[in-house]
């Protein structure tokens, strides 16, 4: 039976399946960026191990075609498993075993790069100093204690715990979290001129004078949804006093100027939407920037950033000079210059944490080196054999 598995995994015919599925979840997921954009197609066609139906609906789903991940892991089992059954160590096939080698590498890579990689971005006024990069594409609810003045305690709660709904607690919060309601994205308006049957999206805040309604998502490439969320504060109960009733409802959303604020247990809370954001160990300080444009245009021609870079683990302290095609590289983060605001004030870099960035690079020297080895074997041997015919 083992026998039966192994030749079935490691046979030519599931490399071509394997093949003919992914050409077809590509052309599946080109047509699909139509309606979902680019971003959700990943999520759903090529970070998944299957294509779900319906995409976007939160109930019963069911599997209609493998994803990406399960059509990579497939392939790379066959990869192995014929690599295995076919090794043979003689100078002959040592080109070819080379070249599945360096495929294995770029396979174990791609995946590596898939599941751990963190694309986020850094904006930076002059003189302004961040120890964190945010992730626009991602939304947390941030809880915020501000009885400290020197220190802030926050309590992130990422987005797809409030897709789910229901009850959040937390060990840092006297207070659980009722989710009743999440828009993916949303359209804010005022509750006087949305008309007589219009209620309040909300009891209290900015929420009790305003309405909320659910909006298509943005796929366009640069597009932005505005996310927002109606939440419940319930007291928790204690030792020494008798549980509230309910804080009242809340709307939190990136559709309002500026976070909602409560007071209790003798604190004052924040509440507020924003991009994840990745913490660093150390500190970038924006010191210069500059904006260079083809003469007569305002097509920029060359952007820089002169930044420093504070790391007090490390006793670094030194300026370094961002600009197109000379990343900085630094504690396994690479910030790029990306782009920046239409004032010239202010940056934007993007930072990239890919823990399988060299994988690509050596597949491809592994690779060009088997190709190099095995055609110079069978040119060898071809002259060898001319030789003595001629």
């Amino acid at each position: 039976m083992l026998r039966l598995i192994f030749d079935f995994v490691s046979s030519l015919k599931l490399t071509i399946a394997c093949l003919a599925a992914a050409i077809v979840l590509v052309f599946a997921g080109t047509i699909a960026q139509v309606h979902l954009g680019i971003h959700e197609v990943q999520q759903l066609y090529f970070q998944s191990l299957f294509v779900w139906w319906p995409p976007n609906s939160n109930g019963f789903k069911i599997p209609i075609y493998p994803g990406g991940h399960l059509i990579g892991a497939v392939l790379l089992a066959n990869l192995i498993t014929a690599h295995i059954r076919r090794f043979q160590w003689t100078w002959r096939k040592f080109g070819i075993q080379l070249i599945h080698a360096g495929l294995i590498i770029m396979l174990l890579g791609g995946l590596l790069t898939d599941l751990f990689s963190v694309d986020s971005y850094m904006r930076l006024e002059i003189g302004e100093t961040k120890n964190y990069s945010e992730d626009l594409r991602l939304t947390e609810l941030a809880v915020i204690d501000e009885s400290d003045s020197d220190l802030d305690q926050v309590t992130a709660i990422p987005q797809a715990r409030l897709q789910r709904g229901g009850t959040i607690e937390h060990s840092g919060l006297p207070f659980r979290i009722l989710v009743r309601r999440f828009y993916p994205n949303s359209q804010v308006g005022m509750l006087s001129k949305a008309g007589a049957n219009a209620q309040a999206a909300a009891t209290q805040g900015v929420g009790s004078r305003v309405v909320v309604t659910e909006a298509r998502r943005d796929t366009t490439p640069n597009g932005h949804d505005t996310v927002s969320v109606v939440i419940e504060i319930e007291p928790l109960p204690s030792e020494n006093e008798i549980t509230a009733g309910s804080l009242g409802t809340w709307l939190v959303s990136d559709g309002l100027g500026a976070p909602q604020e409560f007071f209790y247990s003798g604190k004052q809370w924040r509440l507020e939407l924003r991009p994840v954001r990745y913490y660093k160990h150390y500190s970038m300080t924006l010191q210069k920037f500059t904006h260079e444009r083809y003469p007569g245009t305002e097509i920029p021609k060359n952007f820089a950033s002169r930044v420093t870079l504070t790391d007090p683990d490390h006793k670094e302290n030194r300026n370094v000079l961002i600009y197109m095609n000379h990343p900085l590289r630094y504690r396994g983060e690479t910030y790029y210059q990306s782009g920046f605001d239409k004032s010239d004030k202010a940056t934007v870099l993007e930072v990239v944490h890919n823990p399988g960035i060299i994988a690509p690079y050596a597949a491809c020297v592994i690779v060009a080196a088997g190709l190099l080895v095995q055609f110079s074997f069978h040119l060898t041997s071809f002259l060898r054999r001319r030789k003595p015919a001629s």
